[in-house]
């Protein structure tokens, strides 16, 4: 027999297995597939001495990522680049430039103790895929460990152990911080799809360089670090291991620079979650799942990201005919109807995500999932805030971030203008006493505009902003004054009485809104204690 007779009857052998495993696969039912798998197995298992474990990339339904599959995925990858002829390259640090992982369907080999595995990267990909311009990626990754029988002892009690531990030492190794932020859930189910995205977090805020004073960053400090040690404490208490941070004052007071110095301190990734893009609480529960540990999950301007007081109240709907499709080209016609039509349907697009559903995201069953989080609020006005948000258990430790002190400057002085003493700190300390003006307004006028500036210019920029400031203030509050006295003569009144009116009045009415508002709790069932 000829080579070329050769090769054509083995071409033709594979054909006809081929064709003859495609008629297995359609037209053989699935339960019979079922006991003949099963029972080949079986039959192998007598001839193949080999175990096989495999680890899978997603659990709980692909609702969260394997730690384990991550951890072997780490330390396969630094072992296998003197093995592994196909590799793939990613950027980590900059003095690191490249970390080399095993691309898929690649196998590499391992020893331990004197043991050889081989481990194996695959993927399972469905088999009807969607026709679409960005096909969904529901593929499916998994590492497959292979060993000898005799040696399972050893696999299963030792070596695995040692490949997760190892693994996570190196990822902690190389691992750099993170910012993440939460995508549009329009994106969470396209061309390699994710519901954060991110940058490399570089911030260089530090608590040495927070303008505060010492005794509150030592306090703060010393709580965060009591925290990231206390993963058996919580345990014992039967609590989830997270810590709730509420961050407010006036603007410029350095809410987001304490976020980036806390991120620094432990060496923790940030997730900046945008409420207005999340659609329902459906949604946030989902973007939870996907946050990891040693993260900060935070949520600016609180107050300002959604109605949530407002959601309280039950809107009216109006029962009609303005639904009706014929109705809705009457109101594209009617100048006034269009913008009534667009205003609904801009309703319709609004966040549906509920108070009760953030409360639950707080310290709900969900926000158990996982530990090691610390979750921060910030807002410039606490009093918006609806109580059952920031209560103790959930905001547990309130920081006021007030306007500039002497201490403050001196920080900022040594920041920016490498100075720890001068002549005119009396005068900046004393003015300092008498207007308010924030961390960084004073920066700002500390900062030198020209390399012709020197120390001495830029303190007394800040004098001169101080003195304006102090100056403006005076005259509003003669304005205010004049006006309250003013209206004392038209009612009759002293300004004292007036003025002691106004305030009677507001605590009343802040009375009455606060009766109402836990009546609408009560309605509404929204408050949800523990």
């Amino acid at each position: 027999m000829t080579t070329g007779e050769m090769w054509t009857q083995l071409s033709s052998g594979i054909t006809g297995l081929m064709l003859a495993w495609v008629m297995f696969e359609q037209y053989f039912p699935y339960q019979l597939r079922c006991y003949l798998q099963k029972y080949s197995q079986k039959l192998m298992s007598y001839v193949y001495p080999y175990i096989q474990i495999t680890f899978h990339e997603f659990t709980s339904e692909r609702l969260k990522r394997s730690e384990a599959f991550s951890a072997i995925q780490t330390y396969i990858g630094s072992n296998s680049t003197k093995t592994a002829k196909r590799l793939k390259a990613e950027v980590v640090r900059n003095n690191h430039p490249l970390v080399l992982t095993m691309d898929d369907y690649e196998e590499v080999t391992d020893v331990f103790n004197g043991v050889k595995v081989w481990w194996a990267s695959s993927k399972t990909v469905p088999k009807t895929q969607p026709i679409s311009f960005h096909p969904v990626a529901e593929e499916r990754r998994q590492y497959r460990l292979t060993f000898h029988k005799r040696d399972r002892e050893v696999i299963t009690e030792k070596y695995i152990e040692h490949v997760l531990k190892e693994g996570k030492a190196i990822a902690v190794k190389n691992r750099q911080r993170k910012l993440f932020t939460n995508n549009s859930s329009e994106n969470w189910y396209g061309w390699k799809s994710t519901k954060w995205s991110h940058v490399l977090f570089e911030h260089p805020a530090t608590f040495d360089s927070l303008a505060m004073e010492t005794k509150m960053k030592e306090g703060i400090k010393k709580d965060l670090t009591r925290f990231s040690k206390g993963k058996d404490y919580y345990a014992k208490i039967g609590k989830a291991w997270k810590r709730g941070y509420l961050l407010y004052g006036p603007p410029g007071t350095g809410k987001s620079t304490m976020i980036s110095a806390m991120a620094n301190f432990l060496d923790y990734d940030i997730y900046d979650l945008e409420l207005t893009t999340v659609k329902d609480n459906s949604e946030l529960r989902k973007l939870l799942i996907e946050t990891t540990g040693k993260s900060i999950i935070v949520i600016e301007d609180i107050d300002c990201s959604l109605d949530l007081t407002g959601q309280r109240k039950k809107t009216k709907e109006k029962d009609g005919d303005d639904d009706d499709d014929d109705d809705k080209s009457d109101k594209e016609k009617d100048p006034i109807s269009k913008k009534k039509f667009e205003a609904e349907k801009e309703n319709k697009n609004r966040s549906k995500v509920t108070l009760s559903g953030l409360l639950n995201f707080i310290d709900g069953i969900w926000s158990a999932c996982g530990g090691e989080r610390i979750i921060v609020f910030t807002t410039n006005y606490v009093d918006r805030l609806d109580p059952a948000l920031i209560r103790t258990g959930r905001m547990d430790k309130h920081i006021e971030l007030s306007y500039c002190c002497f201490e403050a400057f001196q920080v900022l002085a040594k920041n920016y203008l490498e100075l720890k003493s001068h002549e005119l700190f009396g005068k900046i300390e004393e003015l300092l006493g008498e207007t308010k003006m924030s961390p960084a307004d004073v920066a700002e006028n500390l900062m030198p505009k020209s390399d012709e500036e020197d120390e001495e210019d830029c303190l007394k920029r800040l004098i001169k902003a101080l003195e304006t400031t102090k100056e403006e203030a005076r005259k509003k509050a003669e304005e205010a004054a004049l006006k309250a006295e003013k209206a004392g003569e038209e009612s009759g009144e002293t300004p004292s009485q007036v003025v002691q009116e106004n305030g009677e009045k507001s605590e009343k009415e802040v009375k009455e809104n606060g009766e109402k508002s836990a009546k609408e709790v009560k309605e509404n069932g929204v408050i949800a204690e523990g």
